[in-house]
């Protein structure tokens, strides 16, 4: 019987197995940042330890950080501390650092797959669930505590147990106006939030072949949302052309010697899954969110769902968040009025995501209304912004660019969202005050936040494609 992909990548890492199961998994690369890493330093310190191997472990600050006068110190004093203690500890065990204003700093699931550091059939884990991005490429990449950063410090390994294999098919071709996005939202919504636990998922068919490297980081990111322990894709000629000549790609004969490896990296077509899905492109319009989780998300032209197409063990906590929203059952969303518009995070803040922004702000205002923040995900991007011209499109549009970060994903930093406020959100949660206490998040693509920019209220893109 054929293997599927992640088995591949698994079964080549594991290091011993336990009586009970529990598998000794080697990691190829460890990111580290500011807010899981501190006591997992310390724990080191404590027992007189040392980074079993420092090379493969890439450090940076990004959840904290601002997004505006980054050359200045940092006014809150726990976002100072916990970058200070990160840069510490990175001089004290000789560990790569990408501190503020450096070339390669930004967010760590940005940074990583676009230098060249995230590569098809590594290990890959950070102390953060969206680690799953770096599936993109065609590795095993998931989220991890504290202890297991200390864990994986100190032995460059980690004790997990296998989870289970679920395929997602999106078949068929997306509609104009449809972006990766939209297709982890609607999966999400027909998935739930906890459809694929237990699962690691691997996203397969025509509509996930035909999609851009980036798109690709986008839909893995979101698979911790639906509750699988991460998401990948096999890497292709897409993902080959990707990493080439990126920085710490391989060169010359090591390039060769590795594509010729990574292009073994699919699933083998007798291989079974615990579980197969099929979705279909043509079914997925552009979507936006709701309620106070990805998967409570809906087409933008469709009504919130009645409370009688709710499965009754949920009403409660759906009632409870269509109050915390504003919102009522049956209502449409289209039209409503917002205050902000975030476009950023790891889920949408690559150069493709500002190029789509642009294109439907070009030739428009932003909405008087509306308070906007475009987050670039690293300073590759923010340079790429600058050198495509983009930034004077959105400069024209009334639109500031601002310097990499987490910056509104999460109540974090200094970019949150006020009590009571709509903020449509290219990231990846919309939980209760996760923007902001009293924030009301609304999660949705780069275009559909365009569309919301310019007008002042959700929009269809396609509305404003077509004028």
């Amino acid at each position: 019987m054929g293997k599927t992909l992640f088995e591949k990548i698994w079964e080549k890492h594991v290091v011993d197995t336990l009586p009970d199961g529990t598998i000794q998994l080697y990691i190829d690369r460890l990111y580290c940042h500011e807010v899981t890493s501190p006591q997992a330093f310390a724990g080191l310190k404590a027992r007189g330890l040392k980074p079993f191997r420092p090379e493969q472990i890439t450090c940076m600050p990004d959840h904290n950080i601002p997004t505006l006068n980054q050359d200045k110190p940092i006014d809150d004093p726990v976002s100072k501390n916990q970058v200070d203690t990160l840069e510490q500890n990175a001089k004290d065990f000789n560990l790569t650092y990408y501190g503020l204003q450096h070339p390669k700093n930004g967010i760590i699931h940005v940074v990583g797959p676009e230098n060249g550091l995230t590569q098809p059939g590594m290990t890959l884990v950070c102390g953060d669930s969206h680690t799953s991005t770096h599936g993109a490429l065609g590795a095993i990449a998931f989220g991890i505590g504290t202890s297991e950063v200390e864990m994986t410090l100190a032995t460059q390994c980690i004790m997990q147990r296998k989870p289970k294999t679920m395929r997602i098919s999106i078949d068929g071709k997306r509609k104009p106006g449809v972006t990766a996005k939209d297709f982890a939202l609607y999966v999400i919504s027909k998935m739930t939030t906890g459809g694929a636990t237990g699962y690691f998922v691997e996203y397969a068919g025509e509509a996930i072949r035909n999609t851009t490297m980036e798109e690709r980081l986008t839909i893995c990111n979101l698979s911790i949302e639906m509750g699988a322990r991460g998401g990948m894709i096999a890497p292709d000629d897409v993902t080959f052309a990707y990493l080439k000549d990126r920085e710490f790609s391989p060169r010359g004969e090591a390039w060769e010697k590795s594509l010729a490896e990574w292009r073994k990296l699919y699933s083998d077509a007798d291989a079974r899954f615990d579980k197969e899905i099929v979705f279909h492109a043509g079914d997925i319009e552009p979507m936006i969110t709701y309620g106070t989780n990805p998967g409570m998300g809906m087409g933008i032209r469709e009504n919130i769902p009645a409370m009688e197409k709710i499965d009754e063990a949920g009403r409660i906590s759906y009632k409870k968040s269509l109050d915390y929203m504003g919102f009522t059952a049956g209502e449409p969303v289209l039209g409503k009025k917002i205050d902000y518009v975030f476009l950023g995070s790891c889920t949408n803040g690559r150069i493709e995501d500002f190029r789509a922004f642009a294109s439907l702000v070009k030739g428009r205002r932003k909405a008087d209304n509306v308070t906007a923040w475009l987050v670039p995900g690293s300073w590759m991007v923010e340079r790429q912004i600058r050198a495509e011209g983009i930034d004077k499109i959105l400069n024209e549009a009334g639109f500031e660019l601002r310097q990499p970060g987490c910056s509104a994903c999460l109540a974090m930093n200094e970019d949150k969202v006020p009590v009571g406020k709509y903020a449509v959100s290219t990231s990846n949660r919309n939980f209760e005050g996760r923007q902001g206490p009293g924030a009301r998040t609304i999660l949705a693509g780069p275009l559909v936040a365009a569309a919301a920019a310019v007008t002042g209220c959700i929009t269809d893109p396609r509305d404003l494609a077509e004028d």
